[in-house]
C-alpha cells in the first residue's frame, strides 16, 4: 500500500482541543460520577448534566424531594465563583529567559500574571505535587486590590487590566462603598483556593495569612473547600511589638496579632510537622572548625551606656565613639587570638557561634508564634529595605524569618513550595536562604499579578518581585560561597494561547481564511510553543530540553523523549523518510519511560499527503501520538 493512501493519523491541535487547554475539572468530575452512577446523567439543550435528585436518592438521602435550607457558607455569586474555578483556561505561559537567573539549570519559577488563570494552567503539570502552599492574600481592608475576574474571557480581562491591549482599566480596591465588601472578597478567594487544593500532594498543607476582619469568612471558606476535619490549626502570630498611642495616655485596642490558617489535603490529625530548634538558629557560614553563625560583639556607647574604657583596640580594630565592646579586653583579645571574631563586608567585628557548641532541644510548632521566633511586620519591611532599598513603595511585608519558620516546619528538603500571592517575593527569599542553610533542594513557584505601583522605584509589584529574587541570589552566593544549590528562577508571563483561535472578521472573510492558514500567532517563538505544549500535556516546566538537527530540521526532545517537537516552517516530501527515521532512532536512544507525543507545525507540510505519510511512518515504528499545530 502506498503511504499516501494511509488515512491521516496526524491530529491537528486546535484552540478548542484538549491539548490546547488546561485540565477541564468539570468534565473530569462528571466523568467520575458517570463511572460510579451512570443513571445520574441527563440530557440538556447544550450537553449533559447531573440529575441532583437522582444523586440524593442513590446515596439514601431521605430529604431528596425537600428543599430545606442547609448549614454552610453561602453568598451572592458563590455558584458563579465555582463555575469560574471549573472553566478551563486557553491561555499560556510565555518564557522570558532574559529576565531570569540561571535559566538553563534552575528549578524555580516566577510567573507574572493573574493567579486564577495561572492556577488553571498549572493543573496538569503540578497536580498533587506541591507539598506546601503559603499565601498572604488581600486582608480586605478596603485598600487591597481584589481581582475583578471576568467569567467570559479572563485572559482578555487580564490583558486589559495590565495595559497590554487597548481599553486598559484602572486597578481598584475593594472598598466598603462598593456595597459588596465581603462578597467580592469571597468571590475572588473561592476559585483560587478551590484550584489550589488540586495541586497539593496527599500529605500537603496550605497556609493562609489573614487579619481579624476576614478570618471568620476565611475559616468558613476553608471548611467548605478543604473540609473542617482537615484543619491543622489556627496560628496566632504577634506581628507588631510597638503600640500605637492614641494620645492623652490612652490607647485604642492594639491589633498586634495576625493569623495563619492551616489546612491539609487529608485529615489534619494525620499530618505530622517537623520539629525545629527552639531558637530556629541557622548557621550559614563554615570554616575549619565547622558551621557557624555570627552575632554582634559591639553595643551602644551612648548616654547611660557610655563607657570609654570599653573602646579599646583589639586585632587592629577600635570601635567608633558611638559603639563599644560588649566584653572586656582580656575576653575580646582571646576571641581574636582564637579566630572567633570575623569582620563583615562593612568591616564590623562579629563573634562566631558554632553549631556544635549550641545544641538546642527540638521545639514543636505551637499555635502562638511569638515575634521573638518569627520577627515582626517591621522586620519584614527592614528585610526588604536591606535587599532593594527603602523606595520600594510597600508598607506591609511579611518577615523572612516567619516564612522560613513555616517552610521548615511544613515541608521537607526536596519539596515544592507555592505562593500565588507572591508580593515582594518574601517566600522565594526565605526558601533560598533556608536551602543554603540546610543544603536543601526545595523548589518555589511564585505567582504575582503585575499590579501597578505609584511613587516607588518599581512600576509594578511583579518587577519588585523579580528584582528581589535577583539580588538575594547574589547575596546568597556571596554569603555562602560553599553552597552550590539552586538560587535561580525562570520567569514566565501569562498571555493568550500561541494557537490562533477561530475569530472571523465577517466584513473580510477572505483575509480571515488567509490568516488561518498559519495556526500559530505571529510573533510567537518556538520556545513559546514548546512551553505551552509542556503545560497542556502535563509536563513540568523545568524538565530538560535537548535539540538535534535531523534532515536539516531542528528537533527537540523534552522530558527524555516524552515529547518530541519539529517546528520547522517547511517540510517537503523529500524530507519525510530521513526526518522520520532520524526521529525514530533518537527516540530509541532516549528510551522514554512512557508513550511519546510528536508535534509538528501544520502549515509546514508541502501537502496533506506529506503530512499523512510522515504520520504513517512514525506510527509504524511505535509513535502513535502524532499531532500538528
Amino acid at each position: 500500500m502506498n503511504r499516501a493512501e494511509y488515512e491521516s493519523t496526524m491530529k491537528k491541535i486546535e484552540a478548542t482541543s484538549t491539548e490546547a487547554q488546561s485540565v477541564n475539572i468539570k468534565a473530569e468530575n462528571i466523568a467520575q460520577l458517570k463511572a460510579l452512577f451512570p443513571e445520574l446523567l441527563t440530557e440538556i439543550a447544550n450537553g449533559v448534566a447531573i440529575n441532583v435528585d437522582v444523586l440524593k436518592q442513590l446515596v439514601g438521602d431521605a430529604t431528596a424531594t425537600e428543599a430545606e435550607e442547609k448549614y454552610g457558607l453561602n453568598w451572592h455569586g458563590k455558584r458563579r465563583a465555582r463555575q469560574i474555578a471549573l472553566t478551563p483556561s486557553t491561555g499560556t505561559l510565555r518564557p522570558c529567559p532574559d529576565e531570569s537567573v540561571d535559566w538553563d539549570t534552575t528549578q524555580n519559577l516566577m510567573i507574572e500574571g493573574d493567579n486564577l488563570e495561572v492556577l488553571k494552567l498549572l493543573q496538569k503539570s503540578y497536580a498533587s505535587k506541591v507539598k506546601l502552599i503559603y499565601i498572604d492574600p488581600p486582608y480586605n481592608t478596603g485598600k487591597d486590590f481584589v481581582y475583578p475576574d471576568n467569567f467570559q474571557d479572563n485572559i482578555k480581562n487580564y490583558l486589559e487590566l495590565t495595559g497590554q491591549v487597548e481599553g486598559g482599566k484602572k486597578i481598584s480596591s475593594n472598598t466598603d462603598a462598593s456595597g459588596r465588601f465581603h462578597t467580592d472578597w469571597l468571590n475572588m478567594m473561592y476559585p483560587r483556593l478551590k484550584l489550589a487544593r488540586n495541586l497539593l500532594c496527599e500529605d500537603g498543607a496550605i497556609l493562609v495569612s489573614i487579619g481579624d476582619r476576614e478570618i471568620a469568612s476565611l475559616l468558613a471558606l476553608m471548611n467548605d473547600i478543604y473540609g473542617e476535619e482537615n484543619q491543622i490549626g489556627i496560628f496566632t502570630w504577634k506581628s507588631r511589638a510597638k503600640p500605637t498611642n492614641a494620645g492623652d495616655a490612652k490607647f485604642r485596642t492594639q491589633r498586634v496579632a495576625e493569623y495563619i490558617v492551616a489546612y491539609g489535603r487529608k485529615s489534619g490529625d494525620e499530618i505530622l510537622l517537623n520539629a525545629i530548634s527552639s531558637k530556629t538558629r541557622t548557621y550559614p557560614h563554615e570554616d575549619a572548625e565547622g558551621k557557624y553563625r555570627t552575632t554582634t560583639i559591639l553595643t551602644s556607647n551612648r548616654g547611660m551606656f557610655r563607657r570609654e574604657t570599653m573602646r579599646f583596640e583589639s586585632g587592629g580594630y577600635k570601635p567608633d565613639e558611638d559603639n563599644r565592646w560588649k566584653a572586656g579586653k582580656v575576653v575580646v583579645d582571646g576571641l581574636m587570638a582564637s579566630n572567633r571574631i570575623s569582620f563583615n563586608d562593612d568591616g564590623v567585628p562579629m563573634e562566631k557561634k558554632y553549631e556544635e557548641e549550641e545544641k538546642d532541644p527540638l521545639y514543636p510548632i505551637y499555635s502562638f508564634v511569638d515575634s521573638d521566633l518569627s520577627g515582626t511586620a517591621e522586620d519584614g519591611k527592614s528585610d526588604l529595605n536591606e535587599i532593594v532599598g527603602n523606595q520600594h513603595g510597600l508598607d506591609t511585608v511579611k518577615p523572612v524569618q516567619l516564612i522560613k519558620y513555616l517552610i521548615a516546619t511544613f515541608s521537607n528538603k526536596g519539596d515544592i513550595v507555592l505562593d500565588f500571592f507572591a508580593g515582594s517575593g518574601t517566600t522565594g527569599q526565605a526558601l533560598e536562604e533556608l536551602n543554603s542553610e540546610e543544603n536543601a533542594k526545595r523548589r518555589f513557584i511564585l505567582v504575582q499579578f503585575p499590579e501597578t505601583m505609584e511613587g516607588g522605584q518599581f512600576s509594578k509589584i511583579s518587577e519588585l518581585t523579580k528584582e528581589r529574587l535577583r539580588r538575594i541570589a547574589l547575596k546568597i552566593k556571596s554569603d555562602s560561597p560553599m553552597f552550590a544549590g539552586d538560587t535561580g528562577f525562570r520567569v514566565f508571563k501569562l498571555d493568550t494561547s500561541n494557537i490562533r483561535a477561530w475569530n472571523p472578521d465577517r466584513n473580510n472573510l477572505e483575509k480571515t481564511l488567509l490568516d488561518h492558514e498559519e495556526h500559530i500567532l505571529p510573533g510567537r517563538t518556538e520556545a513559546d510553543i514548546v512551553y505551552e505544549l509542556l503545560l497542556k500535556l502535563g509536563l513540568d516546566l523545568c524538565v530538560p530540553i535537548e535539540s538535534r538537527t535531523i534532515a536539516g530540521k531542528k528537533v527537540g526532545a523534552i522530558g527524555g523523549g516524552v515529547l518530541l517537537t519539529c517546528l520547522a516552517e517547511r517540510i517537503t516530501t523529500k524530507d519525510l523518510e530521513a526526518l522520520a527515521q532520524g526521529i525514530v532512532t533518537w527516540r530509541k536512544e532516549l528510551a522514554p519511560a512512557g508513550d511519546t507525543t510528536c508535534v509538528f507545525r501544520d502549515s509546514a507540510f508541502e501537502n496533506d499527503i506529506a503530512k499523512s505519510n510522515l504520520a504513517a511512518i512514525l506510527e509504524q515504528y511505535g509513535i502513535a501520538n502524532v499531532r500538528s499545530l
